[in-house]
């Protein structure tokens, strides 16, 4: 899955401009988004731990990322200071989409606006193009930390 088509997906759903987006159009857009920054992630795990050949390992290891020990890995600011602003801002918007797609899917009351939304989509795709240009080094460790919880000395 690859996390820039998701995020032009999202943007589909909640086009800029005058066009009307319904409510769960606008639900799906955020949690579309956070799926961007979700296969972001796994495909960097996968890529780390057994290269980018798309194997059948690569796959077990792309679907192993789970979400909520993601989340929880993403959480630990004191052990993320290590990594450079834009893995951090990554992590950070990983907690807040994947708490917004909660919501958006789950919670049934609350109205969604469009710039809200445009916002979350928008922020996304920056988290996504910060976390690729971060470089290889810090993405492979922060990658590992996600995937690994390691302990604090």
């Amino acid at each position: 899955m690859n996390p820039r088509d998701l995020i032009e997906t999202a943007r589909r759903l909640a086009p800029p401009g005058a066009a009307q987006s319904t409510q769960a159009d606008l639900r799906r857009a955020v949690s579309t988004a956070y799926y961007a920054l979700f296969h972001c992630l796994a495909a960097a795990a996968a890529d780390l731990l057994t290269g980018s050949d798309r194997s059948s390992e690569w796959h077990q290891v792309y679907r192993a990322l789970e979400h909520g020990k993601a989340k929880r890995a993403c959480r630990q600011q004191g052990a993320l200071q290590a990594f450079p602003m834009e893995i951090r801002r990554f992590a950070e918007m990983f907690v807040d989409l994947q708490e917004a797609r909660h919501e958006a899917d789950y919670a049934l009351e609350g109205e969604y606006s469009k710039p809200d939304v445009l916002a979350i989509i928008n922020r996304a795709g920056n988290a996504i193009n910060e976390f690729e240009q971060a470089g290889v080094r810090h993405r492979r460790g922060f990658t590992v930390h996600v995937l690994f919880k390691r302990r604090q000395p």
